[in-house]
């Protein structure tokens, strides 16, 4: 099976890029537009092997596949006002992988059960500067707290919507926007938006805003946002971030949030009720780091995200999963080593556990999940394969609810960007 996609923005839902490709093919371009563009192609290679405990439906899922990353940023034309353009080129290659195997959200999978042999999209963003207010309209991979792209297998999970970000006041950054539809990380079409995990309905307009303050020398940073997938779910996050020094090779990182969300308008899902509170708190000395999270769910529903995003916000969305089930309370604990101090540059380790206690789901009322992972990664310093990295994944889970939710796994990941300007 071959599913491909190249789509650019709807002309009939977003005008704006048209105005601002007229006034590029029509003004002069300054040289910055040129000096200060930036194009890489990235060369990822992800193999996945995950076989499923004992008891589950099915043995394993394993597949191998080829991606291609092309990003290309423009700078912006001369004037008061500037414009730019992004471009953002999707290809992944399938290498190995079959309808007994399949399932590990790198390949699109048809109604026959066969992975596609290759899929990708190519997307266009417009861009306009003015002081230092930027509009952004068309398809990209936004990462916000209330809307991150998943960027976790071969392609990154795109959307089509506009965004304005606005720094005029010193030490403040603002965010508007809405998203109209969205491309997953193993699709290339692009559909409307859902609830992640939940079902009933679907909208084409996720609205949000928010802003964020820095001071303290920049060691602390204050936020607030509110997302709204209209008819779906209304949200608000709240996050404060401090990094205090406690010497010359020591620190201490510490990340507070709170989401807070329910239905909104038509409720096409039904009522939904969930607050997700979590801590992280990491401790740098010298080579290591020492951390340790926790994550509580309340209300009767899971954590509310758009489909296809990552859960990252959260401090325990980990290879495993995120940990936002219904009621779900869960923590921590994490050891990384930077290899630097023994005299090898680039390569580094991460180790951690993740308990869940208290899931809510499939029936379950009192469900316990537990997750071990470990990372080895090397970035090739100098050289042709500068910039190169390889990293090896291993991972067990074990969960006494739900059915193909314990698992061995294993990921090798190698990326490879090119800088093409």
């Amino acid at each position: 099976m071959r599913v491909t996609s190249v789509r650019l923005v709807k002309p009939c839902r977003i005008a704006l890029p048209f105005a601002i490709a007229a006034s590029l093919s029509s003004g002069p371009l300054h040289a910055a537009f040129f000096e200060d563009a930036k194009g890489t192609l990235n060369l990822r290679n992800y193999y996945l092997n995950r076989d499923y405990d004992h008891g589950a439906t099915r043995g394993k899922a394993e597949e191998w596949t080829q991606s291609f990353i092309l990003n290309v940023q423009s700078g912006f034309t001369e004037g008061p006002v500037g414009f730019g353009i992004d471009l953002l080129g999707l290809w992944s290659v399938k290498l190995d992988g079959g309808k007994g195997t399949s399932g590990t959200q790198l390949l699109p999978v048809g109604k026959d059960g066969d992975p596609a042999d290759d899929f990708g999209r190519f997307g266009v963003a417009f861009k306009a500067r003015y002081s230092d207010t930027e509009i952004k309209v068309g398809e990209w991979n936004p990462v916000l707290p209330i809307l991150s792209s998943d960027d976790g297998r071969g392609l990154t999970q795109t959307f089509q919507g506009g965004m304005l970000t606005s720094k005029e006041i010193k030490n403040v950054t603002i965010y508007a926007g809405q998203m109209r539809e969205t491309s997953p990380r193993n699709d290339a079409s692009m559909q409307d938006m859902t609830i992640d995990g939940i079902s009933g309905g679907s909208s084409d307009r996720f609205n949000f805003g928010g802003v964020e303050y820095t001071f303290n020398d920049g060691r602390t940073m204050l936020s607030a946002w509110f997302a709204q997938l209209e008819d779906l779910y209304k949200q608000r996050y709240f996050e404060i971030r401090h990094t205090q020094p406690l010497g010359d090779k020591t620190s201490l990182n510490a990340k507070l949030g709170l989401f807070d969300g329910e239905e909104d308008g038509q409720a096409l899902a039904g009522d939904l009720d969930n607050k997700t509170f979590f801590g992280r708190f990491a401790l740098k000395t010298g080579s290591n780091t020492f951390t340790f999270a926790y994550q509580k769910l309340t209300g009767k529903d899971r954590w509310l995200q758009v489909n296809g995003t990552s859960a990252d916000p959260l401090p325990n969305d980990v290879y495993a999963g995120p940990y936002n089930n219904p009621k779900e309370e869960s923590w921590q604990i994490r050891h990384d080593y930077d290899f630097a101090s023994l005299g090898i540059p680039g390569m580094t380790f991460m180790s951690r556990y993740i308990d869940g206690r208290n899931v809510h789901r499939n029936g379950v009322t009192n469900g316990e999940t537990w997750s071990r992972e470990n990372e080895l990664a090397y970035v090739f310093q100098s050289g042709s394969l500068k910039n190169l990295s390889v990293k090896l994944r291993n991972s067990t889970k074990r969960a006494n609810w739900g059915t193909n939710t314990s698992w061995n796994e294993n990921r090798i990941i190698v990326n490879y960007p090119i800088s093409l300007f």
